[in-house]
């Protein structure tokens, strides 16, 4: 996984510095009322959270609301096929101080329950 320059680093309103962890690449969720089912790229990780990036006028951000929690779907990378449900905090969403990534937000996500 390509290494994260400080300037990138900085947009997902983290305090802690970042850990690159490889263990997902994907995360997939779906909501009551929608039809859709999301799945994002998850653009940077740290040990305690992830953020993935998500168009500011997608109807998805109607349904994540910061401090929600809900079960989410990860993609691992260190097996094809291997899907982990796993709950999931809601912990910022906000936009790109930066604005590299024009007509988008950064969601950061916490994965809440550990591994069994």
């Amino acid at each position: 996984m390509e290494q994260k320059n400080s300037t990138e680093q900085k947009n997902c309103n983290r305090s802690e510095p970042r850990t690159i962890v490889d263990k997902y690449y994907s995360v997939e969720f779906s909501f009551t009322g929608l039809e859709t089912v999301y799945q994002f790229r998850i653009r940077d990780l740290s040990e305690s959270g992830i953020c993935v990036l998500v168009r500011e006028d997608s109807v998805v951000l109607e349904y994540l609301k910061e401090g929600e929690i809900f079960n989410m779907k990860y993609y691992s990378t260190d097996l094809p096929g291997k899907i982990e449900e796993l709950e999931t905090e809601v912990k910022h969403i906000s936009k790109d101080k930066q604005g590299r990534f024009k007509g988008h937000v950064m969601v950061g996500l916490q994965i809440l329950e550990k591994e069994k």
